[in-house]
């Protein structure tokens, strides 16, 4: 297989990701108790015959006791598998898995991907329709035209449930929103505007479809297949292109464009040339989007009209028209009033909202993630896929239109609760991640890897570099680290910073930085030179204190304390800091922060205060308001003891600064996170369950934080060092790839450290 880099990563590193923990990207987690033979009867026999009778009597119950509403079947045949071709439906399941975690990770859907092993239209749709029972929608992917126009047809009529060809249909949604927004920059009206098409198959139609129904009239699209403009009589047009033929004199798509307002492609490479561009009307508006090399390229267009408006399928320029900004929310509006179809009316609901939300502030997350406060203009038409607020906008605006045009069989009476529910169903933490990675990738840092002979660490390493987070500095023998990124496939190993103690130019410089450091605490200069050439966590540190490095990732062969200890040598904490460890434990909808898990045994106040403020800021940056609890095994004075003065000194504390948060202690846990015992307790500052625990020694937040890890099945990320005078993450000596480029990443972006 040849191991060239797609968007920042080989085929190899692809595939190792795919295999890796377990072979794919999903699994099936029960929703509920499955402990004792009481739920299990409960589950199955005989507790299912309650619902079951009841959904006899009313299907519409089946969206009461049954996953059914919240359930799509993500279906393909392979026969237009992304920009492969047709590879067959078996080799398509890596990407009708993918398309179902997008589902759950935007939108809180769950997704089951199915693959028919057929080519017959017939036989798709008959066995696609006979599964209606068993889903609450159906999103058709990767089927060729113009057999996914038959099949998208014949199961509309069929089926009483929201069917889509996300292929057709999102693109359309995402490409109509930025249209509008193009239209509305420039001035001008869509009745007004003049549109060439480039591409005749399922995406290209469906956008001209929406964008006809959005206002731009008939006569005035012309679109273009291979052969050129498709006009009343030309020769090889069927049914789906003709109904798209006007009259025409041009007979290229360069005649074509002479004087037309806007540019849609969904066609080839190259195939939009700047002289073309050229002769297009003032402010031309062109959306380039065949991937991965657009119809033109935004810098060639700019270069000959320096006015243009440019969207494209890519993340690297500007205006990406993405699909993910569609289809998790539409269906997730459709399911949530029942809706029997995606109808027109839906689509435009969706597109105009997805306008409508481009041209309002931005967040400040979104921002973050650009590295620049990017606001509604020519380079920010089309709202950036990780908006947290997508699903509340879009979601809502599909559910609005599905009453109003008569399919929703589940109307909403409220939108400000729907609203409410809607932003719960995601958890801000991974929102507030996927920013953080934008945001590291927008300042590149600088982050030495300890560690360079560990795979583990070596694979974080190339990450970071691939994902353009950074620049890593291995450490390590020189001739063992290229070995390896020989191994790991890496095809030009050469183009790293390898740093080896034993002849880096470096040495001279850290013998004398670290003998003035220390000479006064005991240590000789022949000392220093050994620590220097031996202790591989001293030198990634000294790496650091002399600016070569931004940072440092270490904890994979020593443990935490003797790591902390090697490190504390050379680099200080930050002054005035206390330096302290969290965990956070990341659930589907919810993240707690648990501090100190990793240095200080037994806390003062001042630390404690200190630390509850420095967690609150941690949390705030992942997109929390922080609810702190001082934990306890005391609530209140009951029972009362004698370690209780620290905690509540801390709080007096905190009373006195006013930080800006809300805090209370000393309280048990279940005083601090189960709602009706918070009950028992109405003067308790808390409006919530507390999302920041703070520990009152080492001892309990360490067994806490490695209990709920082990035992608690929400994914964990830390300790994560705070404190240090330069950013410093220590791993645990199980990390895998994945937690050291996280933890990388959260320092290079300044979120911890």
């Amino acid at each position: 297989m040849a191991e060239e880099k797609q968007s920042g990563f080989t085929a190899r590193e692809a595939l190792f990701y795919h295999e890796t923990i377990r072979p794919g990207k999903i699994e099936i987690i029960a929703s509920k108790p499955m402990a004792t033979q009481r739920d299990l009867a409960l589950a199955y026999s005989p507790g299912v015959a309650a619902p079951v009778e009841a959904i006899a009597e009313d299907p519409a119950n089946a969206a009461r006791y049954t996953a059914r509403s919240n359930l799509v079947a993500v279906i393909s045949n392979g026969t237009a598998i992304l920009g492969l071709g047709n590879l067959g439906a078996l080799a398509s399941k890596p990407v009708m898995e993918g398309k179902a975690v997008l589902f759950k990770r935007f939108a809180d859907v769950d997704s089951i991907d199915i693959e028919l092993d057929t080519e017959d239209p017939e036989k798709f749709i008959e066995a696609v329709a006979l599964m209606e029972p068993t889903f609450g929608g159906i999103n058709l992917e990767d089927i060729a035209a113009p057999e996914c126009f038959i099949i998208e047809q014949a199961l509309r009529e069929r089926m009483k449930i929201p069917v889509m060809h996300d292929d057709q249909h999102g693109t359309a949604i995402i490409a109509a929103a930025g249209l509008i927004n193009a239209v509305h920059l420039t001035k001008r009206e869509l009745k007004d505007c003049r549109m060439v098409v480039n591409g005749a198959g399922a995406s290209a139609l469906a956008c001209t479809a929406l964008i006809k129904a959005l206002g731009v009239p008939h006569e005035n699209v012309i679109v273009c297949d291979r052969s050129g403009p498709i006009y009343p009589g030309r020769d090889n047009v069927d049914q789906w292109k003709s109904a798209h033929a006007v009259p025409t004199d041009a007979r290229t798509l360069e005649e074509a464009l002479d004087g037309a307002d806007i540019f849609l492609g969904l066609s080839a490479a190259g195939a939009l040339k700047p002289e073309w561009v050229k002769k297009m009307a003032p402010q031309p508006i062109i959306f380039a989007m065949a991937n991965p090399v657009p119809e033109i390229m935004p810098d060639e267009a700019k270069a000959v009209r320096p006015d243009a408006i440019i969207a494209t399928g890519r993340s690297d320029f500007p205006n990406q028209v993405n699909n993910v900004l569609g289809f998790p929310f539409i269906f997730r509006g459709a399911l949530d009033v029942q809706a029997t179809a995606i109808n027109e009316e839906m689509k435009i609901a969706a597109a105009e909202a997805i306008a409508r939300l481009a041209r309002e502030r931005v967040p400040e997350e979104v921002a973050a993630a650009y590295g620049v406060n990017h606001q509604f203009g020519e380079d920010y038409i089309i709202p950036a896929p990780f908006d947290p607020r997508l699903i509340e906008v879009v979601s809502s605006a599909v559910a609005k239109a599905a009453m109003e045009s008569g399919v929703a069989r589940a109307p909403i009476a409220d939108f400000d609760e729907y609203a409410v529910a809607l932003k719960s169903r995601l958890n801000p933490t991974t929102a507030a991640l996927t920013t953080i990675y934008e945001q590291a990738r927008a300042n590149p840092k600088t982050m030495v890897f300890a560690e360079a002979e560990e795979e583990v660490a070596l694979r974080a390493a190339i990450q970071f570099r691939d994902y353009g987070y950074g620049t890593p500095i291995l450490v390590g023998r020189t001739e063992r680290v290229r070995e390896l990124l020989v191994e790991l496939a890496v095809d030009d190993p050469d183009s790293f910073q390898i740093e080896n103690s034993y002849t880096s130019s470096h040495v001279p410089a850290m013998v004398d930085y670290l003998y003035k450091r220390l000479q006064r605490r005991g240590y000789t200069e022949r000392d220093v030179r050994r620590m220097v050439n031996q202790e591989r966590n001293v030198f990634a540190a000294l790496l650091v204190a002399l600016g070569v490095g931004d940072g440092l990732i270490s904890g994979l062969t020593r443990t935490f304390s003797q790591t902390a200890r090697e490190i504390s040598r050379v680099l200080d904490s930050k002054p005035g800091a206390t330096p302290f460890g969290i965990h956070m434990m990341i659930g589907k909808n919810h993240t707690t922060f648990l501090a100190d898990t990793t240095i200080n045994e037994r806390p003062t106040a001042e630390e404690l205060a200190h630390i509850a403020k420095e967690t609150a800021a941690v949390a705030r940056r992942m997109g929390h308001e922080p609810r702190v609890a001082f934990l306890s095994y005391s609530t209140f004075g009951n029972p009362s003891g004698q370690w209780l003065g620290n905690i509540r000194d801390a709080v007096a504390i905190l009373d006195k600064e006013d930080p800006g948060f809300e805090y209370e202690g000393e309280m048990a846990p279940d005083a601090a996170l189960n709602p009706k015992v918070m009950e028992l307790y109405p003067f308790s500052r808390l409006s919530g369950p507390a999302n920041v625990l703070i520990m009152p020694g080492l001892q309990s937040a360490n067994l806490s934080a490695k209990i709920l890890r082990e035992l608690g099945g929400d994914a964990t990320i830390g300790p994560m060092m705070i404190g240090s005078e330069k950013p410093v993450q220590i791993a645990p000596m199980t990390a895998i790839a994945p937690d050291i480029l996280t933890l990388a990443v959260l320092a290079s972006a300044g979120v911890v450290g």
